[in-house]
């Protein structure tokens, strides 16, 4: 049901509760994260309310995606997940940005690295910039 999301919650059987139900939980809130102890459930919450409220979050990031680019847009998760990260941070050191998104820091992994190449062809190669091993978003 939550399959690939990935979810916050400070409560251990809340963390349980989406696991059972498929999703990523993380003990650590990032930006790449649904915040699922800022959701306002009702409780007790059935399973489909639980899913509607996280989804409601996620389009929440869709709409901030439409605001970056001034249209919208339809990315890959990663590609949109790279977005939304530069954009809420400010910028972010490539180690930084594999961490947020799942990767381990000093992985060799090419994914973050192929995903930004992606953005550059299709936006343009000023959309993201790296000044001093920091990625940053530049114009579109």
């Amino acid at each position: 049901m939550l399959n690939g999301i990935k979810i916050f919650s400070s409560d251990a059987i809340w963390r349980n509760i989406l696991a059972d139900l498929g999703a990523i939980v993380s003990d650590v809130l990032d930006a790449t994260c649904v915040n699922f102890d800022s959701l306002e459930l009702n409780l007790p919450a059935t399973p489909i309310e639980i899913q509607t409220a996280i989804q409601n979050e996620i389009d929440g990031n869709i709409q901030l995606l439409h605001k970056i680019f001034g249209r919208t847009v339809h990315l890959p998760r990663v590609q949109a997940q790279i977005v939304i990260l530069l954009y809420k941070t400010g910028g972010m050191s490539a180690s930084d940005l594999r961490g947020a998104l799942g990767y381990s820091p000093n992985a060799t992994t090419h994914a973050v690295d192929t995903a930004i190449y992606q953005l550059r062809r299709i936006y343009g190669r000023d959309f993201i910039i790296n000044m001093d091993g920091v990625y940053k978003l530049g114009r579109i």
